[in-house]
Order: structure tokens, then sequence, then C-alpha cells
């Protein structure tokens, strides 16, 4: 073997070594980038602070904590995030707190007016906070054997906010949108002393009955872009990748929504799987579910729901939380309710308009000035009665807010029952029961080769930047679904009254098909009349009042999904989301009945499988589907209809 150079020099003595002449020593470029830069904060107007809360399991979580410049007695307002803190607490580079939180949550308005001290905080495994992430760790139980939740973290960083901040009261509320409104519910499970008051908007309640993940069923394939961004890393470096323009076009090359969800690798992310193992309401969503969590507890925190009646996320929680806890509330004085003409998260924006809905006033404006400010004030800072009714509702139609004394106004349970909109021969609404004598059914085509598009093609990516109008998708125009084939468009006579719905409308169809299994999308629809003079652009506007799906597999049992009886007349009854609306005179009601929602909700099979999806491309097959309008076999609609004068000022 040769000896190399290197090698030879090692075997020298070290006397040679010693008079060998080596290199100088290169100088090395000067530090000009100090080990740690201090800001000059003299001149803001608040200060920033960033500590790391301990939990009683000893983790830490990244906090930034907002004071004012010169506050005293000031109190808390705490949101937990899986959105990192860091960014959401600084939106620009500027010495004014307003700019630094704008866009974020423009209760900017509370912090900077009332002297609040904002403090966000990373949830345990995401961003600056140590610890694991777990989707929506469930509480200390069954499905979490630790000794900590986001209960519990709650708790202890109360604890050390209000014994470690010296310029506050020493009360806090805690408030949130989404996610960070599922966090909100969870402060309420064992509160702190210290909480006084709590805003969970648009909470994320329960995945599977009608928030973000499943309808009633039918799961949504944008969730797999959710899963994969949010728990793929800590600080969601791995960004969902895509090959098409058109999202419809993604996912119905991908074929089943777990050979799509194998392509990206997602079968590495722990809440996919469960997700997979879990596609019925079994214990795994009952027990995570929190308006049947917190109907098991006293309700002892003042509470304020927000709800958006066009929200394309979380359309189910905030109404479902308002029933769970509504009976616990004795006094009346500490459950409230705000509902408004909103997209996600839209009540911290600009409220005047929606796609094309103008409703000449900010919404959003009016419900933080007056009715989020009073409610905080009142409880964190011990200024008058707030003075707010039960519920404040915009209504959509007229385009007024209304104080009502609760919620529903009609429906189950209250003094107003639902009122019976037959779907009838020649695809007619209207008040009569169908009679003997006509064509019982009306039927069409599915196809899962071509489902029905939720919107018009070609469809964007869910995201609320960069020009996306996916939060608008629910006001778009539904002429795009009544000109199909596939889809039944039953309409009435135009009104010649004005019709008030007030609550949360019902499907009830009697339908057949010849598959095994099937997916019913109904939706209640304004038809405007054919020319609007004062905006043009509506004249003929299928405006979407209520709309959701229901998977025929859990027809029996939303617990076990069971086959479908192929030509047989069956019953299918389910909730719509909660609607606030009058129907003006001149204008119509449709509803529409498809088998398809696309890629809003994944694709049906209509054969049955033990689990959609695991589906195989050969189980994907066309079936003729028939909504039965006969006497014994009546499809209908419950609308929540209400009389105009108990609408409330």
């Amino acid at each position: 073997m040769s000896v190399t150079p290197l090698r030879r020099l090692l075997t020298l003595p070290l006397a040679l070594l010693a008079g060998l002449s080596l290199p100088a020593q290169q100088p090395t470029l000067p530090r000009e980038m100090p080990a740690e830069f201090k800001v000059a904060t003299g001149t803001w107007d608040h200060e920033r602070r960033v500590v790391m809360i301990p939990m009683r399991d000893g983790v830490k979580l990244k906090t930034i904590i907002l004071v004012p410049k010169g506050a005293q007695g000031a109190p808390i307002l705490l949101t937990r995030t899986p959105y990192n803190a860091a960014e959401l607490t600084a939106h620009a580079a500027s010495a004014h707190l307003g700019p630094v939180l704008q866009g974020y949550d423009n209760v900017t308005d509370l912090t900077l007016e009332g002297g609040y001290i904002r403090v966000v905080q990373d949830i345990r495994g995401k961003h600056g906070s140590e610890g694991d992430y777990a989707m929506t760790l469930p509480l200390r139980g069954p499905l979490n054997a630790s000794a900590v939740d986001h209960a519990t973290d709650t708790w202890d960083t109360l604890d050390w906010l209000v014994k470690n901040l010296p310029e506050s009261n020493g009360r806090a509320a805690i408030l949130g949108i989404s996610y960070d409104g599922f966090l909100a519910l969870m402060g309420l499970v064992d509160p702190h002393p210290a909480l006084k008051a709590a805003v969970p908007m648009n909470p994320m309640v329960d995945g599977w009955r009608g928030d973000d993940w499943f309808h009633n069923g039918a799961f949504s394939p944008s969730s797999l872009v959710y899963f994969y961004e949010q728990q793929a890393s800590r600080g969601n470096e791995h960004k969902w990748w895509t090959s098409h323009f058109d999202d419809y076009n993604l996912y119905l090359q991908a074929g089943s929504t777990g050979d799509l969800a194998r392509s990206r690798g997602m079968e590495q992310l722990g809440f996919w799987r469960k997700v997979v193992e879990h596609p019925a309401y079994d214990a795994f969503w009952q027990q995570q579910a929190m308006d049947r969590i917190l109907a098991a507890r006293p309700l002892v925190v003042p509470t304020l729901l927000v709800h958006s009646l066009f929200d394309a996320e979380d359309i189910y929680g905030a109404v479902a939380v308002w029933k769970a806890l509504k009976p616990k509330d004795r006094k009346g004085d500490l459950l409230y309710l705000a509902m408004g003409p909103w997209n996600h998260g839209g009540q911290i924006k600009e409220g005047s308009t929606l796609g094309p809905l103008r409703f000449s006033q900010d919404t959003a404006l009016q419900f933080r000035r007056e009715v989020l400010k009073p409610f905080l004030d009142q409880h964190l800072k011990g200024g008058p009665p707030s003075g707010l009714p039960p519920v404040s509702a915009f209504e959509t139609g007229t385009n007024a807010w209304r104080k009502l004394p609760g919620w529903p106004l009609a429906g189950e349970g209250t003094p107003h029952p639902a009122t019976r909109y037959h779907l009838g021969a020649g695809l007619t609404v209207s008040a009569e029961a169908p009679k003997a004598g006509v064509a019982p059914f009306e039927e069409f085509v599915s196809d899962p080769a071509k489902p029905v598009p939720f919107r018009a093609r070609p469809i964007q990516p869910v995201g609320y930047d960069n020009g996306l109008t996916w939060p608008q998708w629910h006001t778009d125009d539904q002429r795009e679904a009544s000109g199909r084939t596939d889809v039944l468009a039953f309409v009435s006579e135009p009104l010649k009254a004005p019709l008030r719905i007030s609550g949360e409308p019902v499907a009830n169809l009697v339908a057949s098909t010849t598959g095994t299994d099937a997916d019913w999308v109904v939706k209640v629809i304004d038809v405007y009349p054919d020319e609007v003079p004062a905006q043009p652009g509506l004249g003929g506007y299928q405006q979407m009042v209520s709309a959701d799906i229901f998977r025929g597999r859990y027809r029996e049992s939303l617990e076990q999904a069971v086959p479908i009886k192929p030509g047989e007349a069956l019953p299918y009854r389910f909730a719509l989301p909660t609607a606030n609306h009058v129907f003006l005179p001149g204008h119509r009601i449709m509803v529409q009945v498809q088998s398809s929602w696309f890629p809003l909700y994944e694709r049906n099979p209509q054969t049955f499988v033990p689990n959609i999806f695991l589906a195989k491309p050969t189980d994907y097959r066309p079936a003729t589907h028939r909504i039965w309008h006969a006497p014994g076999k009546d499809s209908f609609v419950e609308l929540p209809v209400v009389p105009l004068a108990t609408t409330g000022k």
C-alpha cells in the first residue's frame, strides 16, 4: 500500500517538524454583528415582553406580552394559538401597538382604547413552545393519558400572568377564533379564578358533526392540507404541494382521499392515522366534542359566543355550545350569543360586504364596539352592566341588527313550531302536502366520475391571502349548480309577503338509490327577482341561506355505518346550519338537492365499503337517485318561520 504525503508528514520526528516553517495564521473578519442586539424601545407606546411560562409538567410555553406604556390596573386579554405568536404580534415594524396587532385581531380597538394588556401564547409543541403537539389535544382521560391538556395549560398560564404582571388588575379574558376559539372553550373546563370572561369566536367544537373535518360523516379533503402543514413540523416549515391549478382536478385524479394522503406521505402524521381509524361518530369524536364536555360542567364564567352566518369552516360550533350551555344560565347573566353576516373570522375585519352582498354598514365594527367592548369592559374593568340582550343577531335580507330574547326563535322547543315546505311534482316548493295521482318522485343520475362542483371552476385552494376567494364561497351564486342535470332545483312561486326564518332549517328527504350508499346535499336558497334595480348584478341571484351534507350510511346510526338497501325509499332527516334571514316579497324559495359537493366533500363511491378513505377505483359507480314526494313518502324542509313582530329592535 502506498504512503500518502500526509502520513509521511505524521511519521517525521518532532524535532524535524519543529524546524518546518508553517503558514502564518490568516486574519479573521471583523465582527460587526453583536452577539445579542437590544432593541431601543424608548419611543414605543408599548413594551414587548417575551417569556417562557412554565407549565405544571415542566414544559415552557413561549408567550408574547404587550403592555401599553403607563398601564396600571389593566385587564389581560389572552389568546392561545398554534399559529405562531411571534408573527401574529408583529404585523408591522412599528413603534405603535395598533399596527403591530392590526390584521391579526381588531380587538386592537380594545387594547388601544381600553388599556388592555394583550397576551398571545404558542401552545405546547408549536413554534417557540416546548413539548409535543397533538391536534386539538383532548382532555386528560381516555384519549389523553398524560397529566396535562389545554385546560391545565390555560390555568397555569393565567396563574403566572396575574402573579407576574404588576400592571394588571388580576382580571383576564380568553378569546380567539377557530382553533383559538376551541382553546378559549378549553379554558372554561376548569377555569382559573382570574378568568372573568371568555369570547370563543367561530370555535372548532365537533370535528365530525359539522366543524372543519367532517359534516355529518362526509369528510372534507381540504383538511389534508391543514393536517399536513400543521402537524408535519413544529414551525409549519413543510408546505402542501400541488400539481394542479384547479383543485377539482387535483382531488378527482387522486382517487380516494386515502390515496391522495398516501401520495403525500401522510401516514407519518398521527392525527391523520386516527381520522382514518375513526370514520364514524364513535367515542373518539364524541369524547372530544366541546359542547358535550362543557354541558357536563357548571357555567361560571361570563361567555360571549360569536357565530358567523357564512362560516366556511366552523359553522356548527358556536350555536352547538349555546344550546348546550343555555340551560345552565338560570339567571340569564352568563351566556350571550352574537351572530353576524361574516365568513370565518370576519368579525375582526371590515364587515360592510361579503361577496356580492352589501349591508350598508360595517357590521363587524358595530359588533366590536357595541357588543364585544361593553361585554369585556363590564367583566374585566368593573364597568356598568353591558345591557346586552341574550342574542345580538344580524338579519340578512332586511340587513338590520336585532336584539333577541333567545335562540332559536322558531323550531323544536320554541313557541313557534317549524313550518313545512314540501318538495312537489314539477320541481315545486309549497306549503301544501303532496297529493296522489301525480308523479311520485324526481330522479337524477349521480356519477362519481363527474361530481357536482361546489363552486365555479377553476376551484381555488383553501386560503385567506393572495386574492383567494375561499372564504366567500357561501355567497357564491347557486345558478352554477341549478342548471345541472344531477341537481334537483325545487322552487316556489314569488312570495307576496316577507318570510322570516330564525333557527335551523331541517331537511326531511324520502330518497332511494340504485346504489348501496349515497350522500345527500340540501340547500335552502333565496332566489332574487330577475331584475334588481339597486344592484343589477343581483338580478336572478340565487343566495344560499343554509346548506349541508349528510352521508347516507349513517341514516340508522351515526356511530355505525350500514349499507343502504337499493331501491327502497328511506327517510333521511338532518339539520342545516342556523339562519337569520328574511325572504323579501317578490323573492322565491328554492331547495336544491344533489349527491355530491366536490371537492368541498370527498366523493361517495355509492357502493358501500367499510371505510371510504380506503375505497378502490372500482368502488366508484354511477347510481340513480330518487327524491320522493307522494302521500306517505313526503320530502320537505322544515323552515323556522317567525312572525315579523317577534324580531326585536
